[in-house]
């Protein structure tokens, strides 16, 4: 599409949020109850039309979770997530019921591959599997949702089919994923306009996209859908899902508002709280948001280049196509210090986007006055790390109380370590090979457990040598991996409760295997 379409009625897309079911399937990304609450409660403000919350029949702790954000989201349609088994069907059904409007999405493979390795039906078999569940589901709830897995590798005579059949049966969305990032921009255009040009119903159903970025390709496919006639996307916030993820929400956002010349829809997302969710997703899920990730990244608008730095002293359009306000970004200030009072900190918090309870509030105004006491300067950033680290760890059982190091160039180091467990305090000290290898041996001291550390990363939160550090650590046991982030200006500190925090994800009651990876 070249013709510029500005002023032109725009046709509404609906945004599909997948973050809390395939976003969470990302392996590492296991997120804790009262988390996916936030989140959800986060999407449903922010103007998201479809939230996916869960796989409900993968687990008592997903079917509760998808349940609970039934009944919390006050506006927002509410998915559940179901393979096309009868009691997969049923227990979406009753986890949505509560909700405003429910949805069950339920699906089936449809390409040759899945059917002969995967299914091991045939053609006719699926076809007569999509009448029988989507009438069940349909039975239970008006507003039905049919997925047709690995959609971009299979026959269109065999897709245009199944389509047709799921309508009949009751179908009031058809999504048509790139499950494995297979296709390019225009085979998935070519799809979506051949499938609603030869199933004779298309009409009485919306066209969904779902796409993987497996050859980074996600955003473009998805954007390529909508000329091929989809009207909702599924997408994630930062891309999180499956192997290389799935559609960023802001980058599809964005770009639909960005280029209205060629792109004439519009979504109903605010989208000045993008960063806001890019940032409460990643302290949820402890996955970093790399630095030149579109839209939200840390360099989305930062210009280095002398060239580019000369362009924006005398105009900012010369090389920002977008504002940051417009997505939420506000100017790093210094304004906050230790003379700072309760006044000054929250309105500080609403202008980073925080909507905090008072308790919540009350703790994460002592940690700010603790960090100021030891950092000279207060940053924007480091704020937001001593609130989402709040935010991560408020239902933790384990804690730090206290950690005392002994390191130097005469070995060997040591770590006395002090937690509270529950309603207990334990006390431990150990040795080992540097000061960090010494903190994780007191943890496993004081609590026995057989996870392998995976990954141990540590960054700047911002500049000086009195910055907090970030750090990432990420366990795995029992064929599941979960990561923690967390962040203090000692790094052996903020070493010690991003391993809890993990820890502490690993021995959640709402921690658990999905029962098979799902769908799209």
């Amino acid at each position: 599409m070249t013709a510029s379409v500005s002023g032109a009625a725009k046709d509404r897309v609906l945004i599909f949020d997948t973050t809390l079911r395939d976003g969470e399937q990302c392996p590492g990304a296991t997120m804790t109850l009262e988390e996916k609450l936030e989140v959800a409660e986060l999407l449903d403000t922010m103007g998201v039309d479809i939230i996916e919350a869960g796989f409900p029949i993968a687990s008592n702790g997903d079917f509760e979770a998808v349940a609970l954000i039934a009944k919390q989201v006050k506006r927002a349609t509410v998915a559940g997530l179901a393979r096309a088994i009868s009691a997969d069907i049923a227990r979406a059904g009753e986890a949505v019921r509560h909700a405003v409007r429910p949805r069950i999405h339920t699906f089936v493979s449809t390409s040759p591959i899945h059917l002969a390795h995967q299914m091991r039906k045939s053609e006719e078999e699926v076809l007569e599997i999509i009448t029988t569940t989507v009438t069940q589901a349909r039975n239970l709830i008006e507003d039905i949702e049919w997925s047709a897995m690995d959609a971009t590798r299979t026959p269109i005579d065999y897709l245009c089919r199944c389509v047709e059949a799921a309508i009949k049966a009751g179908a009031t969305t058809i999504n048509l994923p790139d499950t494995v990032g297979y296709a390019t921009p225009d085979e998935y255009r070519a799809m979506f306009r051949a499938v609603r040009e030869r199933v004779p119903n298309a009409d009485r159903a919306i066209f969904s996209a779902h796409c993987h970025n497996d050859l980074g390709l996600a955003v473009a496919n998805s954007l390529a859908a909508l000329e091929g006639g989809a009207r909702q996307i599924e997408c994630t916030l930062n891309g999180i899902g499956e192997r290389a993820g799935n559609a960023a929400l802001e980058e599809i956002v964005m770009a639909i508002k960005t280029r209205g010349d060629v792109l004439p829809y519009e979504t109903g997302i605010e989208a000045t709280m993008l960063t806001r969710a890019s940032k409460l997703a990643s302290a949820a899920t402890s996955f970093p948001v790399q630095y030149n990730k579109a839209i939200v990244g840390r360099n989305a608008f930062a210009h280095e280049s002398g060239i580019h730095q000369d362009g924006m002293l005398k105009n900012a359009q010369t090389y920002e196509i977008m504002t940051p306000e417009s997505v939420g970004v506000s100017k790093t200030s210094l304004v906050m210090g230790k003379h700072s009072g309760r006044a000054a900190f929250r309105n500080k918090l609403e202008e980073l986007g925080y909507s905090l309870s008072d308790n919540q509030f009350q703790d994460a105004f002592e940690r700010f006055k603790e960090l100021a006491d030891r950092k000279k300067h207060v940053y924007d950033e480091d704020i937001e790390a001593l609130v989402d680290q709040n935010i991560a760890m408020a239902h933790d059982r384990i804690k730090l109380v206290s950690l005392h190091i002994v390191a130097g160039t005469r070995g060997p180091q040591r770590a006395t370590m002090r937690l509270q467990v529950d309603d207990r305090i334990v006390v431990e000290e150990q040795e080992g090979n540097g000061p960090v290898d010494a903190t994780f041996n007191a943890i496993k001291a004081l609590v026995p457990h057989e996870a392998v550390l995976e990954l141990y990363q540590v960054h700047a939160v911002t500049e000086g040598t009195d910055a907090q550090a970030e750090v990432s650590v990420r366990l795995s046991a029992d064929d599941r991996s979960v990561t923690s982030r967390a962040a203090d200006p000692d790094t052996l500190v903020a070493s010690a409760q991003a391993y809890l925090g993990a820890l502490n994800k690993l021995m959640s009651r709402g921690a658990r295997l999905h029962a098979q990876h799902a769908a799209e």
